[in-house]
């Protein structure tokens, strides 16, 4: 049976990045998701013109009100506005939620890995949040590779000093001060560690452009096939 579209009214927008933005809508009638899962947002020009994009869920269920992670992109049709010139109050519309392979459950306990490229972040970020809601005691894995510090989402959630939740940022092209490795791709080096930790069956998951994909995925497979564990664990989502 085909989703229907749900009317969304903006109640919030908050600054990720110089082109990055956290939107909260409520959606009356909204069933419910999981970490991971993501929408379609349509919007409709006053001559009937419509244009529909899909944006990843960057926080858990909480009734009526969802939050979804928006990088404007430049010349893009619908990202910029929905970014910066969308007035609180306005209506969209919502159709999900959808996708149900690249989630997460909270009564999974295995240690988790997911590796984010930029905005790849952004159903990852609902997977961390729904792990710590739950209070689970799992350890959870961030491998997250952007630009430079100031490409950096969710500052005020992704911050050392969680037992349960490990983070590794990598520096493309500008490293902050203090920083130990050099800019530079991710590297097989940099998930050695992190895929060392997982057991058997633990779920991987990995969201960013599709050249980060495939490239962290071909590393990834490499890795497992050395440590003996399956490949088939590995889960991908991809934008662009």
């Amino acid at each position: 049976m085909a989703l229907a579209w749900l009317p969304a009214r903006l109640v919030g927008r908050r600054a990720q990045s110089a082109t990055a933005r956290t939107l909260v809508f409520t959606v009356p009638g909204w069933p419910g998701h999981l970490p991971g899962q993501h929408v379609d947002v349509r919007l409709t020009a006053g001559d009937g013109y419509q244009a529909v994009r899909s944006y990843s869920l960057a926080a858990p269920a909480d009734g009526d009100r969802l939050e979804l992670g928006v990088q404007a992109v430049a010349d893009g049709e619908v990202s910029p506005y929905l970014a910066d010139q969308l007035p609180p109050g306005e209506e969209v519309e919502i159709r999900g939620p959808l996708g149900n392979w690249f989630v997460w459950r909270p009564e999974r306990t295995e240690p988790v890995l997911s590796v984010a490229g930029g905005s790849g972040v952004v159903p990852l970020m609902a997977m961390i949040r729904a792990h710590r809601s739950a209070g689970s005691r799992g350890l959870f894995q961030l491998v997250y590779s952007v630009r430079g510090p100031e490409d950096i989402w969710y500052r005020e959630d992704l911050v050392d000093g969680d037992p349960f939740l490990d983070i590794r940022r990598i520096h493309t092209r500008r490293i902050p001060p203090g920083t130990s490795r050099a800019a530079g791709r991710i590297t097989a080096a940099d998930l050695r560690e992190p895929t060392a930790r997982l057991e058997p069956m633990s779920p991987v998951y990995v969201c960013g452009s599709t050249g980060f994909v495939e490239t962290v995925s071909d590393l990834l497979v490499e890795l497992f096939v050395g440590q003996g564990k399956e490949p088939a664990t590995i889960r991908t989502e991809r934008f662009g």
